[in-house]
């Protein structure tokens, strides 16, 4: 009995072997993947944490800057948070939170540069439609119309067409192209929820210009061809 049990082990045994002999390095190569892979895993998300602590820390210095109205140390400490953390979203906000402040000192060009820095390099496709909608009020108000439109002429998420919509109405509106003022508010109007509350003051614009939205869909898309119901004369 006891030489029949060696045997059966000897012959799993030799099982064995000839199991590892033929994938034993295919199994510790997988292996040694999946662990790497792991802690890849792991040391990326260390990063991502590092990063995000260390930006946050730039960000709230120009947070303090920007209250004191230091502008030096404002735009030092954005040119920091660009070079060493551009990919993370407190670049993006210290873009849009210099612009502003540079905006109110009166430093139109630089308001510009934070906000073009943001549009090429946003982390997001919202902060980048964000950015060319402050980019373009910018434009407007120094009478820069062509660039206003270009600036919004790009491809953006669609959760903000109708606001690039409702921004190209008011250009071509001061432009005094009323037609095509009348087109863009339409669409804006369509494209907004109906619970937001800027739909209303779509709708206003479209009144004053004398259109009822809820009955110009037609201006909105082009209506299908109706079959021509003329009488020929009889030749």
């Amino acid at each position: 009995m006891a030489l029949q049990l060696d045997l059966e082990e000897q012959e799993q045994f030799d099982q064995l072997k000839h199991f590892w002999s033929r994938w034993g390095d295919y199994l510790v190569w997988l292996l040694i993947v999946i662990l790497g892979a792991y802690a890849a895993w792991n040391g990326w998300h260390y990063w991502q944490r590092r990063e995000a602590a260390q930006s946050a820390v730039l960000f709230e210095t120009v947070e303090r800057a920007a209250d004191s109205a230091d502008l030096n140390l404002m735009e030092r400490s954005f040119g920091d948070i660009k070079s060493k953390f551009g990919s993370t979203t407190y670049s993006n906000q210290a873009g849009f939170l210099v612009s502003k402040v540079f905006y109110e000192q009166g430093q139109s060009p630089k308001a510009e540069d934070a906000l073009n820095w943001v549009i090429k390099n946003p982390v997001e496709p919202g902060y980048e439609a964000l950015a060319r909608l402050r980019l373009s009020a910018l434009f407007i108000e120094r009478g820069a119309f062509k660039e206003a439109k270009n600036v919004l002429n790009e491809k953006i998420t669609p959760e903000f067409t109708p606001l690039v919509e409702d921004r190209l109405g008011d250009i071509d509106l001061i432009e005094k192209q009323t037609d095509s003022a009348k087109t863009h508010f339409l669409k804006a109007w369509s494209g907004l929820d109906s619970r937001a509350p800027y739909k209303k003051f779509v709708e206003a614009k479209l009144n004053a210009l004398g259109i009822d939205p809820a009955s110009a869909g037609s201006l909105i898309q082009p209506s299908a061809d109706k079959p021509n119901t003329e009488t020929k004369p009889k030749g």
